[in-house]
């Protein structure tokens, strides 16, 4: 579009102060300018913003409909104390399968940048401290590795990353050889943005020539998965099961045939993983059924006495103890609806499926004078999607929960170092006394500390250890 066109565009929609500095730009700022203009609709931003910034100044709706727990026959476990964990080698099983007849895809969320780690490179290059010094993203390769040889199958590895994290991403794969994996299995695919706004909802400048931006949640997942070509990819390999996960959890099992298997034979849309939430006051969203459909709530939406109160068929335990990690399965049937969502212009409709939510930031803006200010206060809004809020728009029959051990599968990187909780030394704890249990329970004695690091390669889930049965290892070794 010309400037002329991109102009009257923005003039109609209320934001044509984003060229208040045109006249005193250069050439080339004004080709940059205009080239990131065109790839918003500032139509759809106003939209958003009249839409979404008063109904969240308002404060948060409290529906009178009842919060439940999911239903039990919606409901899986592996946990030993529970009736359904007698199905979880038939699960790994049929999950073994898929995977080995290439039906099985996982897609990464690693947008973010370790910026709370003291450090400014993707958050899935950081070296939690383990004896090998492997980074989040080898783990998690080598976890697919296993799985491949285990199965016999493919299974294509999409990355999203975000603006910052794109080239760095890249770079660090082709520097470590993709960690042995087919580089044609490998697929990165970048996030989207959004304009960062005044309270007011307009657009705001972070140069003259500039608009300030930022991603557009992790929700932002399901238009990046639309836009660039990976939906696409995915039907053409025949994936029918897909695994979606965040690049902070060190434990996670990427491609876990027992998750893949639960799901599939349950023919649900969406699963999800949890935990147990550890007591009544841990800050941790719920997944919960409200109005027959499955959601997530915030800990802040709840009653203490609701969080406190017990589940009348299991003493001793939460009735609301389903602790959302992240951590999803998702049919392609699902995905296939994708397209629909954004092939029109309805806001809407996309509002209802993935709304935006309001974040109050330290924005850097440009001032009368066209220079850059740095505020020490939120000085505006972050417009952010979360990629559970789709649940809602399937109904229970098509949703699924599985409540998997925390000490086995969920160990967050949060933190600074030192803090004490999801900090990079409880996520190297909490993989090195994995390794132990697992070497332990194959007969093996630990020395001194608990602590052994057992290679993704050597092990996926504790299975393949019988040579360890009777030796004495050291703690903190790798084997």
């Amino acid at each position: 579009m010309s400037y002329e066109q991109l102009k009257k565009t923005y003039d109609d929609a209320g934001q044509g102060q984003v060229f208040q500095f045109w006249d005193k730009l250069s050439d080339e700022e004004k080709s940059s300018l205009l080239a990131q203009l065109a790839e918003i609709d500032p139509t759809e931003v106003t939209w958003h913003a009249e839409n979404t910034i008063p109904k969240a100044a308002k404060g948060m709706e409290n529906p009178t409909s009842p919060i439940e727990g999911i239903p039990e026959e919606y409901s899986g476990s592996t946990l030993p104390d529970a009736p359904t964990s007698k199905y979880t080698g038939e699960w790994y099983d049929a999950g073994l399968k898929l995977i080995g007849d290439n039906k099985v895809a996982v897609v990464l969320m690693a947008g973010g940048q370790g910026t709370r780690l003291g450090s400014s490179a993707p958050k899935g290059c950081y070296d939690i401290g383990l004896p090998s010094h492997k980074s989040l993203f080898q783990l998690q390769a080598e976890r697919i590795a296993k799985i491949q040889e285990l199965s016999g199958g493919v299974v294509p590895w999409y990355i999203m990353t975000s603006g910052p994290t794109r080239g760095p991403t890249e770079a660090f794969f082709k520097g470590h050889k993709y960690f042995g994996l087919d580089e044609k299995n490998v697929v990165f695919f970048e996030q989207g943005v959004f304009p960062c706004l005044t309270d007011e909802g307009k657009i705001i400048l972070d140069a003259p020539g500039k608009v300030a931006v930022a991603p557009d949640g992790n929700g932002g997942l399901y238009l990046a998965l639309y836009k660039s070509g990976v939906l696409d990819d995915m039907k053409k390999r025949g994936i029918e099961h897909i695994h979606t996960y965040c690049v902070d959890n060190c434990l996670a099992r990427v491609a876990d045939p027992v998750f893949m298997g639960f799901s599939a034979s349950r023919g649900v849309d969406i699963a999800t993983k949890v935990v147990r939430k550890r007591d009544a006051t841990e800050s941790v969203g719920l997944i919960v059924s409200r109005d027959d459909k499955p959601q997530v709530i915030e800990y802040s939406e709840i009653s203490d006495a609701l969080a406190k109160a017990e589940d009348p068929s299991a003493p001793g335990l939460l009735k609301l103890r389903a602790a959302n990690i992240v951590n999803h399965y998702y049919s392609i049937n699902f995905f296939n609806k994708i397209p629909e969502w954004f092939s029109k212009d309805n806001f809407e409709f996309r509002q209802q499926i993935l709304p935006f939510h309001v974040a109050h930031k330290k924005i850097p803006y440009v001032d009368a004078e066209g220079k850059t200010v740095k505020p020490s206060t939120p000085n505006g809004i972050k417009l952010e999607q979360f990629v559970f809020d789709v649940f809602v728009t399937v109904p229970l029959t098509k949703f699924a929960v599985l409540e998997v051990a925390r000490a086995d599968e969920f160990s967050p990187l949060k933190n600074a170092p030192g803090t004490g909780q999801d900090d990079p030394e409880t996520s190297r704890a909490h993989l090195l006394e994995q390794g132990a249990r697992w070497v332990k329970a194959a007969g093996a004695i630990v020395e001194g500390k608990q602590l052994v690091e057992v290679s993704p390669l050597t092990s996926y889930g504790g299975e393949g250890l019988e040579k360890c049965k009777g030796e004495t290892i050291k703690s903190e070794s790798e084997i």
